[in-house]
């Protein structure tokens, strides 16, 4: 199986026309159009992701009962997307669930062929991979579900009940997935209790992301390690439906925290939105201090951090200043994952 891009905007090659005359001998190969000025690498994906079913994976296939893909982790531009999407088919697993990812080792192209057999797309994602979902919905009649990124058990909780409507799996069976995984969270999480109370851990924060972690970093922080989330910022370029729909999976917060929530492209305005929102004059003595504070965002934020004097962590791309081989974030244990790198960044150097 081959896949090919193409630029043929720039260089006038007919790519088409030579990936037809190679399927019509029998080769298995398709092609993009991903003219790098038509999107970034997050358009590119779902791209291919449309043309994998409309061009590669099997017509008029049987569903089989059970069988799932999951869509909307973007390889490499996500950085941890290894870990991700491995932590989120041992979840499904558990629920008897069998799981197509496309992307890992565990994965093959047969899979990838047979990706049509699905009874359901699951999308982690609001904006990538959703366009894909549609097409095979359209091809292959399948039907999709949409949720963020699940970090964390508020939002794991959510993702496995979601799911589990949407199949129609047994509900009982589905709460002793839930409750099961809960009990392992909060007893591995309860030595490091003492610790935050201690150190007085709670931290303001600023979220810096793609359309994932955004949504994901700030629900975290906020319903389940009780920090306060000032402002959330979007750099991705979004149309105003998909703007109105990330923010809205921030005003619906466990917490009952509001955290204001910008799209900007430019990192370098950051400091300006939080300022807006919190503003210091510097002529009175008394005012309310963002401090202490925390930025969770990429690499690009960690000067935003050293004007705060904030602590920092690189989660969403670019990350030029952590290795990460199959380290993740999704579920419950990749929750205790991101518990133990932003703890470990705000207590470093004591």
């Amino acid at each position: 199986f081959v896949l090919t891009g193409c630029v043929t905007e720039v260089i006038g090659d007919d790519i088409r026309a030579v990936v037809t005359e190679f399927q019509e001998q029998g080769v298995e190969i398709i092609f993009v159009e991903t003219g790098g000025f038509k999107g970034d690498s997050y358009y590119g994906y779902d791209l291919v992701m449309q043309s994998l079913f409309r061009n590669f994976v099997s017509r008029n296939a049987e569903k089989k009962r059970g069988r799932v893909n999951i869509l909307g982790i973007v390889p490499f531009m996500d950085v941890f997307w290894q870990g991700n999407l491995a932590g989120l088919r041992g979840l499904l697993e558990k629920l008897g669930l069998e799981v197509n990812t496309f992307f890992t080792h565990e994965d093959a192209l047969e899979g990838i062929k047979e990706a049509s057999r699905a009874e359901l797309n699951i999308v982690v994602s609001d904006v990538y991979g959703v366009e894909a979902a549609r097409v095979c919905r359209e091809v292959h009649g399948t039907p999709y579900l949409v949720v963020p990124l699940p970090i964390g058990p508020a939002a794991t909780d959510y993702f496995l009940r979601q799911v589990g409507a949407a199949l129609s799996l047994d509900s009982s069976s589905v709460e002793a997935v839930i409750t099961w995984e809960n009990e392992i969270y909060y007893h591995l999480l309860e030595p490091l209790v003492e610790c935050y109370n201690d150190f007085d851990l709670q931290r303001y924060a600023v979220v810096v992301g793609d359309a994932n972690y955004a949504v994901a970093a700030a629900k975290f922080l906020a319903d389940d390690l009780g920090w306060l989330p000032e402002l959330v910022v979007c750099t991705d370029q979004l149309g105003d439906d998909r703007k109105q729909q990330l923010a809205n999976r921030l005003t619906a917060l466990e917490s009952g925290l509001s955290p204001g929530v910008v799209f900007e492209t430019d990192g370098s305005q950051v400091i300006e939105h939080l300022n807006k929102r919190r503003p210091r004059f510097s002529s009175q003595k008394f005012y309310n201090a963002f401090s202490p504070a925390f930025v969770v965002g990429s690499s690009l934020e960690r000067e935003l951090a050293a004007k705060l004097g904030a602590a920092h962590l690189s989660v969403s791309f670019p990350v030029a200043n952590r290795a990460v081989i199959d380290r993740g974030y999704t579920g419950y244990r990749g929750g205790l994952r991101f518990i133990e790198d932003l703890l470990s960044a705000a207590i470093a150097g004591r």
